[in-house]
């Protein structure tokens, strides 16, 4: 039997580049080892992405004509590195009519949202080549809302990507909250699903527990309903920042000064935590097995870890980062280069 190989993408705002720049190396070594056309979408069995990682993953998995992915990860890095600057503008006016985000959200989605339509247009969830799991949070109903391939075409929950998109990405304190209306025409009010999943890997091997792979895909090799025995998952994030709050500083600060540095402790804390726990849950497996986690998560060097800082100088720093990390760790990605290639199908 072959593997179900996962790939789970972070959350991180423009930081997303620092994915890029592994994945496209990963990428690479798949057109090298394998054929020369291979793209991520094609390798991977499933998907999953909060925020920025929804994203790249809509990217990896949406349709050519036929049927298999039509876009490399050069796609993205192309979206991030040209069309960062005017999704994460802020003009004069609006930093002195609003500083520093206090009396509204901080960036104007306008330009997300057409960014997002001009991209993936009228592509529906139910279109993408694999199964997805993409991440948001109902404000109004007070739990998780994820989306996934499956669900979009058995069921009633099925959305433009665009739209499932604006909702991933949809960070407090960045963007406004939206709504969105399924195919059925259900509305949801969603915002981020990094609240909660800024690492969506459990959420991700949850998913992939109640889906029947051999059958989606005419294929006996592959398992249905795998267990964690069966898969091969590989997490990729936006860059570890080790930040500290001294206790002197914050002891008495009050809640103002408290939103920067909660977000920044939650997103990072989430991540951590299922990093954790999915390294305990291979730990309980085989030899040989244990060795299908990966958690690629490097450091941010000298880039700044504010999620929407698109100067020059920022972008270069995170590229240097993903290069840095791929220089130092080049047999671990030959080695997950080609456990893809062979549980492939």
């Amino acid at each position: 039997m072959k593997k179900i190989t996962i790939l789970s993408l972070d959350g991180g705002g423009i930081r997303g580049i620092i994915s890029c720049i592994i994945l496209r190396y990963l990428e690479e070594l798949l057109q090298q080892k394998d054929h020369p056309n291979a793209k991520l979408g094609d390798y991977f069995d499933m998907i999953s992405g909060s925020s920025t990682g929804g994203i790249l993953a809509s990217v990896l998995l949406y349709p050519d004509e036929n049927r298999k992915a039509k876009y490399s990860i050069k796609k993205a890095f192309e979206l991030y590195t040209e069309k960062g600057e005017d999704i994460f503008n802020v003009s004069l006016w609006e930093s002195l009519v609003n500083p520093f985000g206090l009396f509204s959200e901080r960036i104007s989605q306008d330009n997300l949202e057409k960014q997002l339509k001009d991209f993936f247009g009228d592509l529906e969830l139910k279109d993408f080549i694999k199964p997805s799991l993409i991440t948001s949070y109902d404000i109004e109903n007070r739990k998780a809302k994820l989306f996934n391939t499956i669900n979009a075409q058995q069921s009633q929950q099925n959305f433009l990507v665009r739209d499932v998109c604006r909702a991933t990405s949809a960070a407090p304190t960045y963007f406004a909250p939206v709504q969105i209306k399924s195919k059925y025409g259900q509305f949801f009010s969603l915002i981020d699903g990094g609240m909660f999943a800024n690492n969506p890997a459990l959420c991700a091997y949850a998913e992939a527990r109640k889906i029947p792979f051999a059958d989606i895909f005419n294929n006996p090799f592959k398992p249905n309903y795998p267990s964690v025995n069966d898969m091969m998952i590989v997490s990729i994030g936006t860059g570890t920042e080790m930040k500290t709050y001294p206790i002197k500083k914050y002891r008495n600060i009050g809640k103002l000064a408290w939103v920067g540095p909660i977000i920044d402790i939650l997103l990072s804390a989430n991540a951590e935590t299922v990093d954790y726990q999915l390294s305990q849950m291979f730990m309980t497996l085989g030899k040989r097995n244990q060795q299908n986690y990966y958690r690629i998560n490097p450091s941010l060097k000298t880039a700044s870890p504010e999620m929407d800082n698109v100067k020059k100088k920022n972008l270069e720093a995170l590229i240097q980062a993903g290069l840095s990390y791929v220089e130092e760790n080049d047999e671990l990605l030959n080695q997950i280069a080609d456990k893809l290639i062979k549980n492939k199908i």
